[in-house]
């Protein structure tokens, strides 16, 4: 659970005052959030947490930096992707897949979508549905898989994500959009065959 805006901006200035001692607490509520960010970029367990408790160190220096007019979740979030980006960018050597926006996007008309979370929760009980799910995430390309964590794993708002992972707002849409096609379209095929068709009475 998040700490209340006022507790929490009581803590920033506190810590930046001098009461270090003070940051694991203002940082805990949203240690699992930024795993879970790191690991959706990096997809490997012990590069998440590395590349978690550098962000959070990064955190703490540039405390000073931090301004009111964005969420402190946000701005975590921000620093943890960029962190995870750097890692992954270093470990594939010169080759990067860019966040810039492809020309493509500028002309892209989203097509009719049924949103990739109406899946039954009689499925999502299943914990083969939920590695399902897991798995499709990891196979995302990054560019969306990014974009996905942050919006809908993340629960950031479109703006939020935009400010994080400095995107147009636009790219952002158009980006959550083919992430959430692409799920739905690897998943569609798996459900149908992982739920089990509802029961029949007899005076039916």
């Amino acid at each position: 659970m998040e700490i209340e805006s006022e507790s929490e901006a009581r803590l920033i200035e506190q810590v930046i005052a001098g009461e270090s001692q003070l940051f694991h607490q203002l940082i805990r509520p949203y240690e699992r959030r930024l795993y879970l960010t790191a690991f959706s970029v990096l997809r490997n367990e012990a590069d998440a947490e590395d590349a978690v408790q550098e962000a959070v160190l990064k955190a703490y220096i540039n405390l000073h930096q931090f301004r009111a007019d964005a969420r402190f979740s946000t701005w975590l979030i921000s620093i943890t992707l960029n962190e995870a980006r750097y890692r992954l960018r270093k470990a594939k050597g010169v080759y990067f897949e860019s966040l810039d926006s492809p020309p493509e996007e500028q002309t892209f008309t989203p097509a009719v979508l049924v949103d990739w979370r109406e899946v039954p929760s009689e499925a999502l009980d299943r914990l083969e549905v939920r590695q399902m799910l897991v798995d499709a995430v990891a196979e995302l390309p990054e560019i969306y898989r990014v974009v996905f964590a942050a919006r809908d794993l993340e629960g950031l708002d479109v703006n939020e994500t935009a400010q994080a992972l400095s995107l147009t707002v636009s790219s952002v849409k158009v980006r959550l959009h083919r992430a959430r096609m692409m799920l739905q379209k690897r998943l569609a095929p798996l459900l149908k065959t992982t739920v089990r068709a509802p029961r029949r009475f007899p005076w039916f």
